[in-house]
């Protein structure tokens, strides 16, 4: 009996069983049939939303500023030449590199004994000329009186002869009387011509002695001139540079024994090129005096000075390009020539502009404006100036409009954008995100919930990157698909 209610029990839970497979067979069937009957509908596509900044294009009068690099130099720049060979026999304290000295402050004394020496004897020679010379003038003098005399002595003997003739002619007068007075004239002819052959020899010797007056003084200013030359003193105040002698050094003549800069008077030069040379000219062609600011940036401290256009180089320079322009500095405090800065020269004013990121310029010169619908529209717009990050574009086209200052792959014509203002510096998404709307985002959350077979942390998952912003395309689309639409 045991036997037997064993054997019945087994063939019972047989049959349980095998009841069982059959039916889960039929309802996978019943169940693939139907999935295989419903028609497969393809999920909506939605529009994606990219968030952008945008900024508000207000017109405006702006001043570009044009950059360039340029270096330091001072307008006043001497050579301190030795105009003679010598032997150097003092220096200026201070004459040392970087050393400053005072205008007409004695910087260097050659040896002066040979140049007082020959200035000793053509100064003697000046004193002798000038004796010979007052001799001369004396002499000159006296031969005027003498000659003054011979004149009178001249007209005496031509009364004497004409009174003779008279007489003769009266028949009281001989003629042996009149040969007398004849002969005696004659005679004062000859000493009155003999007195004027001595003045004119007198004037030829004055002129003589002026001749070599003239000649030692000049010889006298050649060695003045000479001893002063073994004196060096300081055209103007300033700074020494390139020392490049020792006291008791021998020196040759033109040797250069130093240069001399005025650190006061600076200026700085700059290349810029021929488009921006024209911008910087007035109505009648010729260069505007704008204002320059330099800067020089050493370490994080930024030296900083201002000035003024000046004048512009007289040609190009051989391989060169572009123009030269140089600026006055005033105030050029810590500058040294040499530094080489950064110039910001001032443009005229441009009026109706718009600045902008220069992000925001396409390479085909266009921006990008939100439209109707906040749809992307592409403007083309007339750049003007680059200024370092920013740009300067005519406001005819874009005035009033909200301009996305920064262009990304995605963002083209016709793309629908949700504006977003400079101050809220919202991300930029990137092409694999979109923005639901509140009913697609709750849609989505409720069928997550709703999923059993979901696994928690995976459903946790879900649900925090659904509340995002931005939510990953590929997951919208996994999960829409799932839903069947």
């Amino acid at each position: 009996m045991r036997f037997l209610r064993q054997s019945l029990m087994g063939l019972f839970l047989f049959a349980v069983t095998v009841g069982l497979l059959i039916a889960a067979v039929q309802v996978f069937t019943a169940s693939l049939s139907d999935r295989m009957s419903q028609e497969r509908r393809a999920p909506q596509a939605r529009e994606r939303v990219f968030t952008a900044n945008v900024q508000l294009a207000e017109p405006a009068t702006a001043a570009p500023k044009m950059t360039a690099f340029g270096e330091i130099q001072s307008q006043r720049t001497l050579d301190i030449r030795a105009a003679t060979g010598g032997t150097l026999t003092e220096l200026a304290p201070n004459f040392q590199e970087g050393g400053r000295v005072e205008k007409g402050q004695l910087l260097a004394r050659f040896d002066t004994d040979e140049a007082q020496d020959a200035l000793a004897r053509v100064e003697t020679d000046l004193r002798a000329a000038l004796s010979e010379q007052a001799e001369a003038k004396r002499a000159l003098e006296l031969a005027q009186e003498d000659w003054a005399s011979a004149q009178a002595q001249l007209e005496l003997r031509e009364r004497a002869l004409a009174r003779q003739k008279d007489l003769e002619t009266r028949g009281v007068g001989t003629e042996a009387a009149i040969e007398t007075a004849e002969l005696n004239l004659s005679n004062a002819r000859q000493q009155e011509l003999a007195r004027r052959q001595s003045i004119a020899q007198l004037e030829a010797r004055i002129d003589q002695s002026e001749t070599q007056v003239a000649r030692a003084k000049i010889a006298e200013a050649e060695a003045a001139r000479n001893l002063a030359d073994r004196q060096i003193t300081a055209s103007f105040s300033g700074a020494l540079s390139k020392v490049s002698v020792i006291e008791g050094g021998l020196v040759s003549a033109n040797e250069r024994l130093a240069r001399l800069i005025d650190p006061d008077a600076l200026e700085v030069s700059f290349r810029v090129s021929t488009a921006q040379y024209a911008r910087l000219l007035d109505e009648a062609g010729r260069l505007r005096p704008a204002e320059v600011t330099v800067q020089l940036d050493v370490a994080g401290l930024i030296l900083q000075a201002s000035g003024q256009i000046s004048r512009d180089s007289a040609a190009v320079g051989e391989g060169q390009t572009g123009r030269l322009i140089f600026a006055t500095l005033s105030e050029a405090r810590g500058l040294k020539p040499g530094d080489f800065v950064s110039v910001a020269i001032s443009e005229p004013p441009l009026p109706n502009v718009v600045t902008l990121p220069a992000a925001a310029l396409d390479p085909q010169g266009r921006v990008m404006v939100v439209g109707d619908g906040e749809r992307l529209q592409a403007v083309p717009v007339k750049l003007l100036r680059r200024q370092g990050d920013d740009i300067l574009v005519s406001a005819d086209r874009i005035a009033g409009a909200s301009v996305v200052t920064r262009l990304t792959p995605v963002l083209g014509a016709g793309v629908r954008v949700k504006p977003v203002g400079l101050g809220e510096q919202a991300p930029e998404p990137t092409p694999d995100m979109v923005e639901l709307t509140e009913e697609q985002r709750a849609k989505l959350v409720a069928f997550v919930q709703g999923n059993t077979r979901l696994p928690d942390d995976r459903k946790a998952q879900l649900l925090e990157q659904l509340a995002a912003p931005t939510v990953p395309a590929q997951m919208v689309n996994r999960l829409e698909q799932r839903m069947g639409g």
